[in-house]
């Protein structure tokens, strides 16, 4: 028999907490971290809003007991304390008494540094530092290094979906004997240029954003990183660990439709939910939440309401968007959104899509806009990116 994919550990921090137990309580009392940006200079300061990790990345770095002089960028501070987390809550006394990895993802990577130090390189040795943290499995590197895990590292870069496929191949080197235990998710911070180039596509709000709605204006930027901690059968019982919740199902697929839109027919996430329920063994209608990937722009929540209604037809499940508060944590959004939907499951509760007003005309979907109490036995999640690359997970109370 393969191996089941157990959660025994999640770590995370975003806008609206710095611990799993925040975020739960900001999600139930439909506290938004969504506000005008405060800790970076930007000629666009005043015209859009985003979900900012309220501390500086000095006082990031006191948290993890780091030297002032580090060359940690703020994606690779905010993924070590999500992943410490995890790792804590895991219980990992030890992690070598396990084969462990880390599959870490991010798209800004070290850019928040690089944009303030790239033009002094030449002429300033100190800068040097903080260019070599740059590329994106520089976060990674220090991530481990940080946790001490040498058996297995890698880096997954595929924009939006980047954590959910980091969480999908940890899953995959479990259940094929390669790893006994996976340290999985994404970690991205705000820097200019990703303001810039969203700003670019005319995509970003300046307003809150309204997931589902017909009057949607665009999306919130958002900073955040989340891990879970993924082990085999053999080490749940060895360890008499508690079990959070399982992997039951993922899927990824590729429309190849545009660089930056989804399909208007939502193919490639209709491919990636498929996938996930045949892996999951589980028809449609056993789905009892979905964690829509829902950005709030023109294109993505169409484009998704389109694949969710082929998939579910007319029994759609209950639905929301959690974007509305931390806004699109790009590379880290499907890590985020599976604590989130861990969470779901524990306290069989469904989280509100924000600000939600009226339907899309050609869906005529309604998502869940209060906290809502019921039995969960599964939800989906979707991580929907660039390109065209889809990712959907599912995530279970029992194997």
């Amino acid at each position: 028999m393969q191996n089941r994919v157990a959660i025994t550990g999640m770590g995370i921090i975003s806008s609206i907490g710095n611990t799993v137990e925040a975020n739960l309580h900001a999600l139930l009392n439909k506290q938004k971290g969504i506000a005008p940006i405060i800790n970076i200079e930007t000629r666009h300061k005043n015209d859009i809003k985003v979900g900012e990790v309220l501390q500086t990345n000095a006082q990031l770095a006191e948290r993890l007991n780091l030297p002032a002089n580090n060359s940690y960028s703020r994606t690779a501070l905010l993924g070590c304390i999500a992943a410490k987390q995890a790792v804590k809550q895991a219980n990992i006394n030890d992690i070598d008494a396990f084969r462990t990895g880390l599959i870490s993802s991010t798209s800004v990577g070290g850019m928040d540094m690089t944009e303030k130090h790239f033009q002094k390189y030449q002429s300033h040795t100190e800068s040097r530092k903080f260019i070599s943290s740059h590329h994106a499995v520089d976060s990674t590197e220090k991530i481990a290094e940080y946790l001490g895990i040498t058996e297995f590292s890698t880096t997954i870069s595929t924009a939006c979906s980047s954590a959910a496929n980091a969480i999908m191949l940890g899953a995959r080197l479990i259940k094929s004997g390669q790893l006994d235990r996976v340290i999985v998710g994404g970690t991205d911070g705000l820097a200019k240029f990703t303001i810039n180039g969203f700003k670019s596509l005319m995509i970003l709000s300046d307003s809150d954003c309204t997931p589902f709605d017909a009057n949607r204006k665009g999306l919130n930027l958002g900073e955040a990183a989340a891990y879970l901690v993924l082990e085999s059968d053999a080490v749940v019982k060895h360890d008499n660990k508690a079990v959070l919740g399982y992997l039951a199902g993922y899927g990824n697929a590729n429309d190849a439709f545009h660089q930056t839109a989804s399909s208007e027919n939502g193919e490639g996430a209709f491919l990636a939910m498929s996938k996930a329920l045949d892996v999951a063994q589980l028809a449609p209608e056993h789905i009892s939440y979905i964690n829509a990937h829902g950005t709030a722009t023109q294109n993505n929540d169409l484009s998704e309401g389109h694949a969710i209604k082929r998939i579910f037809e007319s029994t759609i499940p209950d639905f929301s968007s959690t974007k509305a508060f931390t806004g699109h944590t790009l590379a880290a959004a499907g890590a985020i959104e599976a604590v989130y939907s861990v969470l779901a499951l524990q306290n069989n509760v469904m989280f509100p899509n924000l600000n939600f007003k009226t339907a899309i005309p050609e869906l005529n979907l309604v998502p869940v806009t209060k906290v809502t109490a019921k039995p969960i036995d599964y939800v989906l999640s979707n991580s929907f990116g660039f390109g065209g690359n889809c990712s959907s997970l599912i995530f279970s109370k029992t194997p």
